[in-house]
């Protein structure tokens, strides 16, 4: 560690010593033994520190954690039929599923939570009216979801299920939910809030940046937590970020929190991240921030949903849907809903998008754009970076 006080002042808290006099009490140091000490934060932060020094092999956490939590989630389902439904909702969709991905995220986590909660709570639901999932009829489902908040909607994941294992009528369906209805920031706050960010130091530069990349580039905050120096260059001329399949250069002063960030990163003076390629590092040893303890930072300056919808409402207007999805890591579909919401009018870029697509580079084999990538295309959205 660079500040071995840090790690020692650690070492000697009440808490950390007792749960460390039980670690060294157990037969061997592995996940098994690890997992059999109570459960608390420190005995998943020395996990963290004893994998990522290499004490322990890598293991997948958050799968490990739905297993164990789907075990106790079972047992509140109140009759044994739609017991055994849950029981094979959680292992051939929500397991199976997190079974084949490289690290399950901390999104595809809450959400398996989430959606196996909502159908337990329907299941007992229709125990409590003496009927069961196979004879659920549409006014059940009404009525259920009529009665409760609008979480409820979240059942359309285990429905949607549950009709393609031949469980219940495909015919039955939940109210859709309406799009379109939240709030987004309006152009002129986010040029304010955008440069109010540029000159302050109230906000940490990790903040400044991540802000940016909302503010500006529409970015999702759990796609933002996600970056790693691979995906930034910082150098004395100029600072890149690669969002979707080009780099896009950040002109000053957007570029002035990514120069600091680089310089000094944080949580690089504890054992946390010894080699850790996180732009945002989290608390966690080897994790990244974690997109909700990110949203909440930012709460302070502003909403990051209605941030990003406005940005996007706002590029619309300005630029084609294939042009920024590709900047921007969208997929075009998505792109095409806010184009269509903000009533874009895209006829005018036929005629200019054929003898300019082949010149969005600068010069061949260059793969840096301009803000946005845009500013060879339509220079307006140059005006709305600045």
């Amino acid at each position: 560690m660079k500040r071995a006080n840090s790690g020692l002042t650690w070492i000697q808290q009440p808490h950390v010593t007792d749960f460390l006099r039980e670690l060294a009490g157990s037969p061997d140091i592995s996940h098994a033994g690890l997992d059999q000490l109570p459960v608390s934060t420190t005995r998943e932060y020395v996990r963290g520190l004893l994998v990522e020094h290499n004490v322990l092999p890598r293991r997948d956490e958050l799968s490990t954690r739905f297993a164990s939590w789907a075990g106790q989630a079972i047992d509140k389902v109140t009759t044994q039929n739609h017991r055994d439904i849950i029981r094979r909702y959680i292992r051939w969709h929500h397991q199976r599923r997190m079974n084949q991905m490289d690290e399950v995220s901390q999104g595809t986590f809450l959400r398996a939570k989430q959606s196996v909660t909502v159908a337990i709570e329907l299941l007992n639901w229709l125990s409590e009216h003496d009927t069961d999932l196979a004879t659920m009829t549409q006014a059940h489902l009404d009525r259920w979801q009529a009665q409760g908040p609008t979480t409820r909607g979240i059942a359309s994941r285990f429905l949607d299920w549950a009709t393609k294992t031949n469980l219940i009528d495909p015919a039955l369906k939940l109210q859709a939910h309406r799009r379109g209805t939240s709030p987004r920031l309006d152009a002129a706050t986010q040029q304010q809030i955008v440069h109010n960010l540029t000159h302050t130091t109230e906000m940490s530069p990790r903040d400044r940046a991540a802000a940016i990349l909302v503010l500006v580039f529409g970015q999702q905050i759990s796609d933002v937590v996600k970056l790693t120096w691979n995906h930034v260059t910082v150098t004395e001329d100029e600072v890149t970020i690669t969002l979707g399949t080009v780099e896009i250069a950040l002109t000053s002063p957007l570029d002035e929190p990514w120069r600091e960030l680089a310089a000094t990163p944080t949580h690089d003076q504890t054992a946390a991240h010894p080699n850790s390629n996180w732009v945002f590092r989290g608390g966690s040893p080897g994790k990244h921030l974690r997109a909700a303890s990110l949203t909440e930072r930012l709460s302070t300056a502003f909403s990051s949903r209605a941030a990003r919808l406005g940005t996007l409402h706002e590029l619309t207007k300005v630029a084609p849907v294939a042009i920024i999805a590709e900047a921007l890591g969208y997929s075009p579909s998505t792109i095409e809903r806010h184009a269509i919401d903000s009533s874009a009018n895209y006829a005018q870029y036929i005629a200019s998008i054929g003898s300019q697509a082949s010149s969005y580079h600068s010069s061949p084999g260059d793969d840096a754009l301009d803000p946005l990538a845009f500013r060879q295309l339509r220079p307006e959205i140059d005006t709305i970076v600045r």
